[in-house]
């Protein structure tokens, strides 16, 4: 069955087990070298000059002197970062893996926990930053995660992602908190002004968009006084494209197939089984479709340093970054076999084949299809202010402050989808039997205006702008004492404000539509052609076929008018009250600390420990049903909490390192969760209420890590990490099917929905339940091979591999007694690993990297049946090579997605499709010259 045909990263595994044994005698003979040259210094040399050997270098240096897990990722040269993408320069480290979106890294999973566990700061501050996407790609970003792709990375100087906990570092994150940090110009005294043109093409769009970006610095008064600022421009236009099924469900669903049904070997009974656990399973919407997406990113940095004394510093740091994009969309597919009514049983199953209880393949009569046109505008505004200042009374005591403001703004002023529709087809036929891309066929001429039509009632117009702001408002002070050499005394305390709103509207009645006669029609649609380019279709599948042409439609009804039937309504709709939802989070925190050093054992020790006490007052709202009365809500809630941090490491030998760190630490949920409203979705045979929950706990785990690291020479490491985490509560999403005249709702909730009372909604709420243990092991190990003879001596390769596992009881209802679910926690992926093999000179640099990502679960229990959604496995391959042409004019060269990788995600445990998407693969060229 082609759903179990998915390739394997097992034979690179087995492959990558006898390279080790082959590298570690590679180190050893490096390290022997290195000794035989000179003995190993306790600690690395600081490295001065630039590149992607010297980058690592000094990332490892930074490792080496930390008392926790610190990884880091530093900048080739004053703005220049190893990857174009900060999400993708993090997954080089062990233990991150990222989410892609359009082709490049939106959000990242460090130790199999997801981004709402991740905290993300930009110059020392906590910041939130969000985009739109598509369904297929995790859709709004209404939570705690940070979205990389907003930001250029030539804007950044560094990365590191703190694995463990330490007092002196705010709380809420389970699995990291990334510190991003901006160039500076005290970073470099010296006068620097740095230019880069390039342009980048993608082999699905067929585009070359430019970009372009530009740094410069200065220092005067005797480097008392720094001025920096920089500024990066690109566009990036690509396509994504595949299969979209938008799950699967039993064949009892939706009111069954029609009575006329015939399936081979299988009764009528069988076909329409209600019981998802035992009935066979069908495609709810199998569809192909086609996104055309355009964006242009705007990032601005500005430092001013100012030292009026040797002992005193403020730092006033600005970032700056516009994301502004458009998506078109074109989609044929078969809405009807999840339609009930009208829809799923007037269809008629006339041959078929099932495997593994799935209708692999189906030939039916009185399908309903759907074509549809959609155009979004998406706009993401971040904008940071920071002010840090330090101050030295003397040798003994330090103390500093930092007070900052961010603000992220995403809009999307319009959102449109235009279907036309065709009742009844037939002799239409889908088969999945082949690769993941399924054959369909439709029987007729998808491109003939004269075989659609758009009826008031059935086709659709939706126009649903919707708006997502965070702020952040932080304050801090702190102080440092040094008691005597071996012991330094930290104190501080901090308070952080954040601010959530999000809102949008809809038209009363999305089918509500001025029926069109043929003729006007013809004159409001276009054909979509050239459809399925590297995706391998089967032979017979439309690759053209006539959409909505929106401006014309709009140019014919003038739907942006706001007026008559395209009027929006925010509040008074159903759907449009759910997209309202207020969120403010007060914490104070203080915390002490003590920073030690001592020798025992004969050998030196070095660490921290100290407590972080935080108090959190929460206010939520969002629109409920009262008493069957719609009205706004509020919730209001504290919680305070104590947690304590310990981190030693010691130098077993002048080349070992080992560490050992335990700390309690906090995840706040996800912010959409925390409004007391609820939410009525219709959208075409989709049928969901939601609801939030103000009450949900924070998730705390108490942690353990421990790791052994070698060192045998410059810019080398060897390291093992084991780490532990006893997850106290996850914040799990309880779904269940329900008859919605039984949800105690007002039935006019419905009201221009063309939904009934009396139809099955997907019912949604997140509650507290109960935790797991999560377990994992990291293996790292960078090694230049400097040691070996002449052109060999510029090799050089980064190895990863993290393992991750976790035992999870999903609960399906909060009743006493109910059953549960057990599988590993959501966005986990057990096996990771990254390889990079680089060669360079000081003309010369070129590098290939690949990143390996096991299958992950999105959604246990699942919808419609099924018992889970999850993602199949991902292997990225990119590469690199710049050439100097002179001493300050470098030439570069980038591919990224060099297999054109595909968004594969699936429902149930027999990995029927659910998503099939590529986005091609992205080719760069640049010049950059250095004055």
């Amino acid at each position: 069955m082609a759903f179990k045909n998915i390739s394997s990263f097992r034979s690179v595994l087995r492959s990558g087990v006898s390279g080790l044994a082959v590298g570690l005698a590679l180190s050893a003979a490096g390290a022997a070298h290195a000794q035989d040259a000179t003995a190993a210094p306790a600690e690395v040399d600081e490295v001065v000059v630039t590149g992607f050997r010297a980058s690592l270098a000094s990332a490892i240096n930074m490792k080496r002197q930390e008392s926790g897990v610190v990884d880091a990722i530093k900048a080739e040269d004053i703005a220049q970062f190893p990857d174009l993408n900060l999400a993708e320069s993090l997954q080089r480290i062990p233990g991150v893996s990222i989410s892609r979106i359009n082709g490049e890294g939106r959000q990242v999973t460090v130790r199999g926990l997801g981004s709402d566990y991740t905290r993300v700061r930009i110059n020392g501050m906590e910041a939130i930053s969000t985009t739109g996407g598509t369904a297929n790609s995790g859709g709004t970003n209404r939570g705690r995660g940070f979205d990389f792709n907003v930001f250029a990375s030539d804007l950044f100087n560094s990365l590191a992602v703190r694995k463990t906990a330490s007092a002196d570092v705010e709380e809420g994150s389970l699995g990291a908190t990334v510190d991003l940090t901006t160039a500076r110009p005290f970073d470099s005294n010296k006068t620097q002004f740095v230019m880069s043109v390039g342009a980048s093409y993608n082999d699905l769009s067929q585009k070359a968009t430019p970009r372009v970006s530009a740094l410069a610095s200065r220092t005067w008064f005797d480097d008392r006084l720094g001025v920096l600022v920089s500024a990066a421009y690109e566009e990036r236009r690509l396509k994504e494209e595949g299969a979209n099924i938008t799950r699967w469900t039993y064949g009892g669903s939706n009111g069954g197939f029609n009575a006329a049904s015939t399936l081979p070997g299988f009764t009528l009974a069988q076909i329409n089984n209600p019981n998802p656990a035992t009935g066979i399973f069908a495609p709810r919407i199998p569809s192909y479709v086609s996104y055309d997406i355009e964006s242009k990113r705007l990032g601005l940095t500005g430092t001013v340093q100012f030292r009026p004394t040797d002992q005193t510093l403020l730092t006033v740091d600005a970032l700056y970054a516009y994301l502004a994009g458009t998506r078109k969309e074109a989609q044929l597919q078969a809405i009807g076999l999840s339609r009930s009514g009208v829809g799923k049983p007037q269809t008629i199953i006339r041959d078929g084949v099932v495997e593994d209880r799935n209708l692999v393949y189906a030939r039916l009569d009185n399908v309903d299809l759907r074509t549809q046109s959609a155009y979004d505008e998406l706009n993401t505004e971040f904008k940071q202010f920071t002010a840090t200042l330090t101050h030295d009374f003397s040798d003994t005591l330090r103390v500093g402050a930092l007070a900052g403001f961010a603000d992220s703004t995403f809009t999307q002023p319009v959102s449109t989808i235009v279907t036309f529709d065709r009742a009844n087809s037939q002799n239409y036929s889908y088969d999945f039997r082949g690769d993941r891309a399924p054959t369909i066929l439709l029987g007729f001429d998808p491109t003939d205006p004269a075989n659609w039509s758009h009826v008031t009632g059935t086709s659709e117009v939706r126009i649903r702008p919707q708006f997502v702001e965070n702020q952040f408002s932080t304050g801090k002070i702190y102080g440092e004492w040094d008691f005597n050499d071996n012991l330094t005394l930290k104190a501080g305390a901090d308070w952080r404000k954040f601010e959530y709103d999000s809102y949008g509207a809809y038209r009363t009645t999305e089918t509500a539509v001025q029926t069109l006669t043929p003729a006007q029609l013809a004159s409001v649609s276009k054909v979509f052609s050239g459809f399925g380019r590297n995706l391998d279709l089967p032979a017979g599948n439309a690759t053209s076929w006539l959409v909505p042409d929106i401006d014309a439609y709009n140019a014919m009804l003038n739907i942006y008018s706001n007026s008559g039937i395209y009027a929006l309504t925010n509040t008074n709709n159903s759907s449009a009250r759910g997209q309202y939802g207020a969120v403010q989070e007060e914490s104070t925190g203080a915390y002490v600390q003590a920073d030690f050093k001592f020798d025992a054992f004969g050998l030196p020790w070095r660490g921290d420990a100290g407590v972080r006490y935080v108090k959190t007052d929460q206010e939520s709202a969002g629109y409920a049903a009262v008493s069957g009365v719609i009205q706004r809500v509020q919730a209001k809630r504290s919680y305070d909490l104590a947690l304590p941090s310990f981190n030693i490491a010691t130098d077993l030998t002048d080349t070992v390192v080992a560490r050992f760190s335990a700390a309690k630490t906090i995840a706040r949920p996800g912010i959409g969760s925390l409004s007391p409203g609820g939410d009525v979705g219709v959208q075409g045979a989709n049928r969901n209420f939601s609801s939030g929950n103000p009450e949900l706990e924070p998730t705390k785990s108490t942690n353990v890590d421990l790791s052994l690291e070698w060192y045998p020479a410059s810019g080398t490491i060897v390291a093992a990490g084991f780490f532990f985490k006893r997850i106290d509560t996850f914040v799990a999403t309880l779904r269940r099917e329900a008859v919605f005249n039984t949800l105690g709702l007002p039935d006019s909730l419905l009201a221009g929905t063309g939904a009934l009372p009396t139809e099955v909604f997907q019912v949604t709420q997140p509650v507290n339940s109960d935790g797991g243990d999560l377990t994992g092991v990291e293996l790292n190990w960078q090694q230049p091979l400097s040691f070996l003879p002449g052109f060999w001596s510029n090799f050089g390769f980064i190895a990863n591999y993290t393992y991750v596992n976790s035992d999870i009881e999903y609960l399906t209802s909060t009743a006493p007694g109910a059953p549960t679910v057990s599988a590993t926690l959501v966005g986990l992926s057990k096996n990771a690993a990254n390889f990079t093999l680089y060669y360079e000179t000081d003309r010369f640099s070129i590098r290939g990297s690949a990143a390996y990502r096991s299958g992950y679960l999105t959604q246990v229990p699942g919808s419609d049946g099924n018992s889970r959604h999850g993602t199949n496995e991902t292997l990225n391959l990119d590469m690199q090579a710049t050439v100097n042409l002179r001493e300050n004019l470098k030439l570069s060269f980038e591919a990224v997605n060099l297999t054109d990788e595909f968004n594969d995600q699936y429902v149930g445990e027999s990995n029927r499709l659910n998503v099939y998407t590529h986005s091609g693969r992205q080719y760069l060229v640049g010049l950059r010259y250095n004055f």
